[in-house]
């Protein structure tokens, strides 16, 4: 059955103007959902969805614009955060979806009821788009885990249980902030190579990790596993994720039990939750380099193996301090596509996350972990781009970079681009370090 519809159709247009751009994340083949209000006002934080440089506000627009389940879904995602919309079953999130295209649409009669209801986006703030109980992050890059794996491990870059079982850990949900995080140099302990006792101070390896966030729509009740050709279906979208790293703090903490004071300072997602039913044109196939093992029966299907992995690009961007006040543009540090990068599809992951019996609930983020490219110049990390440190990053400006300095701008963008499809954006999500 093919997972596209007239929603995905390349010649629709919209009445929005500013969507028909052809550079535009946010065409009416998009339509992604955030969590904003008016910038400097006392609004409640609500739902709206992109259409070119505008938001659809839906609390606004629910009582004009939509009926039946599509507007249960507008109601419900008239609230501080989406979780009530996730909640609800993947056909009430469809229909929302179907009429908000058939109400942009150019030509449609919904257009005078909808029009008062869009705001400038830069005109916006934004929340976090849902409140997130529970966050885990995965390691799905095999590009990454074994350049890294050879800093630490050269004679044995990759452990053996990582092409059988997605590695991920339990992270922490409290720091996560919504792109324009600004968070204060990490503090913790450090152990130099040839120092007998570790020392306490702020982090001098602060790292940024490019990864794409999935976000968990419908729950599951505890003890009720999702079954790999189910997984989909309990995921709402995805959205752009940084983990930021002190990889100093990292090296020394995490044996035995993993990251801790390394990553819970700050992690920053766009504001932009694009659906799973927006990403259906991007779907590739989900494959394995030949002679490595292949997943075991509840990591496997033919849905999966045939559509699991999505073609996302991604690129990673760095604008100093000295850049901002001399006006110099960021400038790329790397550039990959999540298909090339991921070792495990999304399906995969929430069916290993439950296979214990662990119940995800509507909100829960899945990070993707580090998501690096076969090719050096496709790293996801300054870790994996400098060679651990050894080799500094030349910007254009005559500054170098080894890790992040205070003051550093990452961000981070994505997009999908394929034969027969309209492009759709991601956005971008940004962050800023400040000094200790």
């Amino acid at each position: 059955m093919s997972l596209t519809n007239e929603t995905h159709d390349p010649a629709a247009r919209s009445w929005v103007a500013s969507a028909q751009d052809a550079a535009s994340d946010f065409p009416i083949q998009n339509l992604p959902f955030a969590i904003f209000r008016r910038q400097g006002s006392e609004e409640a934080f609500r739902a709206g969805v992109a259409i070119g440089d505008q938001i659809v506000d839906l609390a606004a627009g629910a009582g004009d614009v939509f009926t039946g389940a599509a507007a249960t879904a507008a109601a419900a995602g008239a609230r501080d955060s989406l979780n009530d919309l996730m909640a609800l079953a993947p056909e009430f999130h469809t229909a929302l979806r179907l009429q908000l295209f058939h109400a942009l649409r150019e030509g449609s009669e919904k257009h005078s009821h909808l029009e008062p209801h869009l705001i400038p986006q830069a005109q916006a703030e934004y929340d976090v788009p849902a409140h997130i109980g529970d966050y885990t992050d995965f390691y799905t890059s095999v590009h990454h885990a074994t350049t890294v794996g050879k800093q630490f491990r050269p004679d044995n870059p990759l452990l053996p249980n990582y092409k059988w079982v997605p590695i991920g850990y339990h992270g922490r949900a409290s720091s996560i902030g919504v792109s324009g995080q600004r968070f204060k140099r990490p503090l913790g302990q450090t152990k130099a190579p040839d120092s007998e006792t570790p020392s306490f101070g702020p982090s001098k390896r602060l790292d940024y990790e490019l990864e794409l966030g999935w976000f968990i729509g419908r729950g599951n009740p505890l003890g009720a596993p999702i079954g790999i050709e189910k997984g989909e279906d309990h995921l709402f979208g995805v959205t752009l994720f940084n983990d930021w790293s002190a990889r100093d703090i990292q090296g020394w903490e995490y044996q035995p039990l993993g990251p801790f004071l390394s990553k819970n300072f700050a992690s920053t997602v766009s504001p932009w939750l694009v659906t799973l039913e927006a990403l259906a044109p991007f779907r590739v196939a989900f494959t394995r380099p030949e002679g490595d093992p292949q997943p075991l029966t509840y990591l496997d299907s033919e849905s999966n193996r045939r559509v699991g992995a999505f073609s996302i690009d991604l690129e990673v961007l760095i604008q100093t301090a000295s850049m901002r006040d001399a006006a110099i543009a960021p400038v790329r540090l790397s550039r990959t596509n999540a298909a090339r990068a991921a070792y495990w599809t999304p399906a995969q992951l929430v069916a290993h996350h439950t296979v214990n019996g662990c119940n995800l609930r509507p909100g829960d983020l899945l990070g993707s972990g580090t998501l690096s490219g076969p090719e050096a110049a496709e790293a996801g990390s300054l870790m994996e781009l400098t060679g651990g440190g050894k080799a500094p990053i030349e910007l254009p400006n005559g500054e170098r970079r080894v890790f992040l300095e205070d003051g550093d701008a990452l961000i981070i963008r994505g997009w999908c681009e394929a034969h027969g499809a309209r492009r759709i954006g991601l956005g971008e999500v940004s962050g800023i370090v400040e000094a200790r």
